[in-house]
Formats: structure tokens, C-alpha cells, sequence
């Protein structure tokens, strides 16, 4: 049907093929079952890549890049040195994501959550590589990731539930004038949320803190990314924002009925709040709608950068395409942990837009 390859980037803590966890539950599709056999019965070449669960979105791209080349994950001399780990990571030689790796490739990257910013820094490297690491390592010993020149190969990115500029679920615990825990919630719902969280928290292993995903996803930080990741020429954009809110008399937002257990207490919080950041972001009542763990606005584009609502029938690259806002909540679109949601229509579609596209 296409001469395309769909890569799947899962989220944080989340997992891929290459994780025995994605045999017991695959994270695309999970309750509803597998979305990538379902989406290669009907034709599209489709891969679910596995990445570190807490890892920054360098880190992850890097080892992204292995996967789809299939060899040994290079993090970079400078980065490596920088941030206090180990230069080399796992080695996918014989074990590519996908059959072949060159010029005849075109890659349409689909991140959910956190997996936007792998995507988005991979694409960003694969395209222009990085000037530290092109000075800290000779020529032989530079991973072609770094040297760039293959922005030719990425045919369309594609972010689901995204924080493209952060989310205050991070930052509205170092805001010293809102206290989250004054939000109201049940006993159960806290305890789902200490039980959510603990499954987000990197194990510490040395290296730099600012080395991972949670450091990223500061509404600071994911703005300082932006500036870097500016939408590539010849690639196609498409974002995909969820809202499983509603607004309430005093302006807030709570959460609809229905929504996964797990982002009850989180989806209050954000949903209540509204203040500053470190560097002086103010985090307006726009951002109080969310979809359990993102905020709405956020995962609608980089702001910033071109975008305009989707219109199939004009559909250019360069530019972020917003899809309307998906009522659903932030797993929505992997097929629920609890609830049980049916996403493969919704992939159906999306594919075969892309596929289309000329």
C-alpha cells in the first residue's frame, strides 16, 4: 500500500518490541490488542521501537537511531563526557527495527506522550547532526547521527498527546505560590498517584540529573528544546491533542468521568493550577485543560513554530497540522490500561492520510 515506514516511539516508562513487557501487554493497542499486527494485516510497514523509559530525549534519540540502523547505540563523546555516563549503550547489530536502512528510506516517526520530543530531537539530529559532538570526535570515530545529512529519509513526524512545550505537571511542585496537595481528591486517587509517579522516577546511576525525561518535560526546558527542533523543510507535521476535562464554574478544570484511575489526582492538580515558572513563563488559565497528565495547549504545537488546524486538503510541509482536540484521556490513544478504548480506526485513518500525501 505504501513504500513508507511507520516507526512507533512509546512514552515515558513505557516499553517497545524489543521488551518482553510487549509480548504480555504491547503499549500500541494494549487492551484493544496489538495496533501494529493490526496495521500491517492492512498493508503499512509498522515497528514499535523500544527506548529508555526515563531517558532524556537525547538519549532516546540515540538510541532510536541504533535501532533503525541497526548498530550499536552511540550517546556521543560530548554528551557522554557532559552528562556522566557511558558513551556506548546496547548493540543492535543483526537486530534492526527495520529490514533496511538507506536512502530509499522514508520514515514516518509517531511519538505518544514523551515519545514527540524523541522524535522530534532524532529527526532534528538525523538532519543536521551536532556541532559538539562533530568537534569533540574525529571523523572515524563520529556516529553518521552526528555528521547529520539524512534529513532526506524522514517523510513525517507525527506527535500523539505530546508535551511539546512541557507539562506543569512538573512544574507547578517548584512553584513556591501553589501548593498541588490543597487540591482536593480521594485517599484512592493519592494513592494511585504516588503508585503512577513511582513508575516515572529514574533510577539514579551517576549521571548528570538534567540527563532525563523528567528534566526535559519542564515547561523551561521543553522551550529551550523548541528552539532547536525548528520544523525541517521537507517534512510533514501533525499533532494530536487530547482533553478529557471540563471546565467548572470557577474556571478550573476537573476530570470527566471515566478517566484512567491513575490521572484523577494529577488531572485535578493541573487542572487547578495557573502561576510561573523558574524562568519566568506565565502559565495562563489556557493551560489548565488537560488530558490526565498534559496540558491541552501543550500538545498542540511548539510554540513558536508554524502550525495551522488540520485540513486534509491542504496539507504542506514544513508547518505543524493540528488535528482537532481527541476526547480522550492521555492513554487514550494506546488503547487504555483500565478502560478499554478501540484506536485502530483512528490509526487506520491516520496512516492513509499520510500515505497519501504528495
Amino acid at each position: 500500500m505504501s513504500d513508507l515506514t511507520f516507526v512507533f516511539v512509546h512514552g515515558l516508562s513505557g516499553w517497545g518490541s524489543y521488551d518482553v513487557a510487549y509480548r504480555r501487554m504491547p503499549y500500541w493497542g494494549m487492551r484493544g490488542g496489538d495496533l501494529m499486527a493490526f496495521l500491517r494485516e492492512k498493508g503499512f510497514s509498522c515497528h514499535a521501537a523500544s527506548v529508555a523509559p526515563t531517558g532524556s530525549a537525547w538519549d532516546r534519540a540515540c538510541e532510536l537511531y541504533a535501532q533503525i540502523a541497526g548498530t550499536r547505540t552511540d550517546y556521543g563523546k560530548a554528551h557522554s563526557g557532559t552528562f556522566r555516563h557511558p558513551r556506548f549503550g546496547r548493540d543492535f547489530l543483526g537486530c534492526p527495527l527495520i529490514p533496511a536502512w538507506n536512502d530509499d528510506t522514508r520514515l514516518v516517526l509517531l511519538g505518544h506522550s514523551f515519545g514527540g520530543a524523541t522524535v522530534r530531537m532524532f529527526s532534528e539530529l538525523l538532519a543536521n547532526g551536532d556541532p559538539d559532538e562533530r568537534a569533540a570526535a574525529p571523523d572515524g570515530d563520529l556516529s553518521p547521527l552526528f555528521a547529520g545529512g539524512f534529513g532526506s529519509r524522514i517523510r513525517a513526524v507525527v506527535t500523539l498527546a505530546s508535551p511539546l512545550n512541557g507539562t506543569t505537571a512538573y512544574d507547578m511542585f517548584a512553584d513556591p505560590d501553589f501548593d498541588p496537595r490543597g487540591v482536593k481528591v480521594s485517599l484512592r486517587s493519592r494513592a494511585l498517584a504516588r503508585m503512577m509517579s513511582a513508575g516515572t522516577k529514574p533510577r539514579p546511576d551517576g549521571r548528570d540529573p538534567r540527563d532525563y525525561a523528567d528534566h526535559d518535560m519542564h515547561i523551561d526546558n521543553a522551550l529551550a528544546m523548541n528552539r532547536r527542533l525548528a520544523p525541517l523543510p521537507g517534512v510533514f507535521y501533525f499533532s494530536v491533542p487530547c482533553s478529557f476535562t471540563q471546565e467548572e464554574p470557577d474556571g478550573t478544570h476537573t476530570p470527566r468521568k471515566g478517566i484512567e484511575p491513575l490521572f484523577t489526582m494529577r488531572s485535578r492538580q493541573i487542572g487547578a493550577y495557573t502561576g510561573r515558572t523558574a524562568g519566568g513563563f506565565a502559565v495562563d488559565a489556557t493551560w489548565r485543560e488537560n488530558d490526565g497528565l498534559v496540558n491541552t495547549v501543550s500538545a498542540s504545537f511548539p510554540l513558536g513554530a508554524p502550525w495551522k488546524p488540520l485540513d486534509r486538503e491542504r496539507i504542506g510541509p514544513g508547518v505543524w497540522n493540528v488535528f482537532p482536540i481527541l476526547r480522550g484521556d492521555h492513554m487514550y490513544l494506546q488503547g487504555g490500561l483500565l478502560h478499554r478504548h478501540d484506536i485502530r480506526g483512528f490509526y487506520l485513518d491516520l496512516l492513509t492520510l499520510i500515505a497519501g500525501l504528495r
